[in-house]
């Protein structure tokens, strides 16, 4: 009889993402819960300020001070952390992760101060131009979600496109910041080393329905079902298997470069 696997991890963090206004603007759809292996699930606010709400820049200098930490914790972020292998191939680009986080924060700018994702998309700042993609893209963990959107799919209801657009330079920045204490997955390799902490892609969609809201806002809940589900996949002994989804050789490459929604069979 097979043993399940003790809790690799000993603090969970689920975020609700938004792409909308600046880096610097306080945003009520940006929303953060975290909980260690014991206690409840806890909505963060913002470190005291002026603001209400969280900013992206807010988000990301909390995020990258919490993993400085010696404490191994599970990150779930709810945006694309990469794009379809058809934008490398239409861009000429090599198929290589840590290569194209520069090179799509040198065309979409989006971490730089009072800049809108818009004000790239219609050519103000910046060379998205260069850099862009169709909404018939999809992703191979997109194709297999079902309802998940393109990440080049903007302007519609439940779309991810403008929260990635705004969100892949803060994964450049933390990446920067933490160097090898952090482990992006896939990207960095499908098991994630004993001790270390990681970011991940989620999706709430796939498990959100399983909590009652309680009073929630829809992007409370969001951020709460994130972090619920990786907290509860750990302490079940569930997660390796999600950290490792059936895929076969050629459709792991794929996936090396376009990364995974954790969770996704």
């Amino acid at each position: 009889m097979a043993t399940e696997s003790l809790p690799a991890f000993a603090r969970y963090i689920g975020i609700d993402y938004s792409g909308a206004e600046t880096p610097n603007s306080s945003l009520k759809g940006l929303r953060v819960y975290q909980a260690d292996r014991a206690s409840t699930l806890e909505e963060v606010a913002p470190p005291p300020s002026p603001r209400r709400y969280w900013t992206r820049r807010g988000i990301a200098e909390w995020l990258a001070a919490c993993l400085r930490e010696d404490v191994p914790t599970l990150v779930g972020i709810d945006h694309g952390f990469s794009f379809p292998l058809r934008y490398f191939e239409v861009h000429h680009l090599a198929p290589d992760w840590p290569t194209f986080l520069e090179d799509f924060q040198r065309h979409w700018p989006t971490d730089e101060d009072n800049l809108y994702v818009d004000f790239v998309r219609d050519g103000l700042h910046g060379k998205g131009a260069d850099r862009i993609g169709s909404a018939r893209w999809r992703r191979l963990t997109e194709e297999r979600a079902g309802s998940a959107k393109s990440v080049f799919h903007f302007d519609v209801p439940g779309s991810v496109a403008k929260s990635t657009h705004a969100g892949i330079p803060w994964l450049l920045y933390l990446r920067r910041q933490l160097g090898e204490r952090v482990h992006f997955w896939p990207f960095d390799g499908w098991q994630i080393p004993e001790g270390r902490s990681a970011v991940v892609e989620v999706y709430p969609a796939l498990w959100k329905h399983a909590y009652a809201v309680n009073g929630r806002t829809v992007d409370q809940h969001d951020a709460y079902s994130a972090a619920a589900w990786l907290r509860q996949a750990d302490l079940d002994g569930q997660l390796a298997r999600f950290l490792n989804p059936e895929l076969t050789g050629s459709q792991r490459t794929v996936a090396g470069v376009e990364g995974w929604i954790l969770g996704v069979a």
